[in-house]
């Protein structure tokens, strides 16, 4: 009971100041972020906080294993380097005996990891998607100035209107030019107005003729027309697809078999994963080389982290490029990181080296 108690302690108090300072940094380094996305046009000036806020919060995950890793490395390197853990091995309590404590320690944590990566992430981004649209389609309409060419939040569109404006909501003799890759548009109207339309603010105009150039083949496409809906900015389509994905619920993503529908939910699904193998794989490697100084321990947790981090990021690339199965990158990226840090935890909890198994290979082939 003292040994178990004593460990969470000391976990709990490495836990809390690792969490503190990383959420400080992700926060500092979002705020710079979101003030370059507020510059650029990308954002509201008073949204910046609010983005912010969202941000974090859709990087709690991450943090949450990062800090849970550093917090059971730290510790029990503490333990060693004080001689703590002679003295609970002297007590009859194995390596192995520590999972128990971390577990019990972890399992809140693990658990908040896998509703922050399920519900809470795709709902924060969801929430800055929205936010960031309103905001360029409100700007657009913003920046249209009757009487004055006005360029799009984007840069692809030129707007120009009538200085005789019935409403708000309502234009005449409209003039848009529009520069999209590998064709460029030019459409007229006499009249339009504002309509939302399955979420989207839309510019429909009324009595005008468009055309149309293709830079690939120089054909020019002339056609006239009663009504014709356009976005007040529109987007990269691709972009566009990977967004949803990363803002659609994770009951709705696993019902999907896209690839980048796939890609998105092996993420979150890896992220509590990762957390699991953080605890074991921390276990199994701390340890305290007094030539190597007293951040060695960290050093090498750190770099895993960003191995492991970096696999991920590469993992899910390749389901979005339908390299490899969803379920296949979590088996062999998760599952040999859990069977190989078990793997450690066993030898180092039996006391094996390689000595040891090369002096009874010896041993059993002289008997023979």
């Amino acid at each position: 009971m003292l040994f178990d108690s004593s460990i969470r302690k000391e976990l709990a108090r490495s836990f809390g100041a690792t969490a503190v300072v990383l959420v400080t940094v992700v926060m500092t380094m979002m705020l710079i972020r979101t003030l370059g996305q507020a510059y650029k046009g990308s954002v509201s000036p008073s949204d910046v906080l609010l983005v912010m806020g969202f941000t974090v919060l859709g990087q709690l995950p991450t943090i949450l294993g990062l800090s849970l890793f550093v917090a059971v490395v730290g510790s029990l390197s503490r333990m060693y380097r004080d001689s703590e853990m002679v003295i609970w091995f002297a007590a009859g309590q194995g390596l192995a005996s520590l999972l128990r404590p971390l577990l019990r320690f972890a399992w809140p944590i693990l658990a908040a990891t896998a509703v922050l990566a399920l519900g809470v992430l795709p709902w924060a981004n969801l929430q800055i998607e929205q936010i960031k649209a309103q905001f360029q389609q409100r700007s657009d309409i913003d920046r249209i100035a009757p009487g004055e060419f006005q360029e799009s939040a984007g840069g692809t569109r030129v707007f120009f209107i009538d200085k005789d404006i019935p409403s708000a909501q309502a234009a005449s003799n409209v003039f848009i030019v529009s520069n999209d890759p590998g064709r460029e548009s030019v459409t007229s109207a006499k009249g339009a107005r504002l309509e939302v339309v399955k979420g989207e603010r839309m510019a429909i105009l009324m009595d005008g003729q468009r055309m149309e150039s293709r830079a690939s083949d120089g054909t020019v496409k002339i056609s006239d027309f009663k009504e014709y809906g356009t976005q007040i900015d529109g987007g990269n389509p691709v972009s566009a697809e990977e967004m949803a994905a990363r803002s659609m619920p994770t009951l709705e993503l696993a019902r999907r078999d896209e690839p980048i529908a796939r890609s998105v939910l092996g993420w979150r699904l890896g992220l509590p994963l990762a957390a699991l193998n953080f605890v074991i794989l921390g276990l199994a490697v701390s340890s305290v080389n007094p030539r190597a100084g007293n951040s060695s321990s960290l050093m090498i947790a750190l770099f895993a982290f960003i191995v492991y981090y970096n696999l991920m990021t590469l993992g899910e690339s390749w389901v979005g490029a339908n390299k490899i199965s969803m379920w296949s990158l979590l088996l062999l990226l998760h599952g040999t990181t859990l069977a190989g840090s078990l793997l450690v935890l066993a030898a180092r909890h039996k006391r094996w080296s390689p000595r040891d198994l090369l002096r009874r290979r010896s041993a059993t082939g002289g008997a023979a």
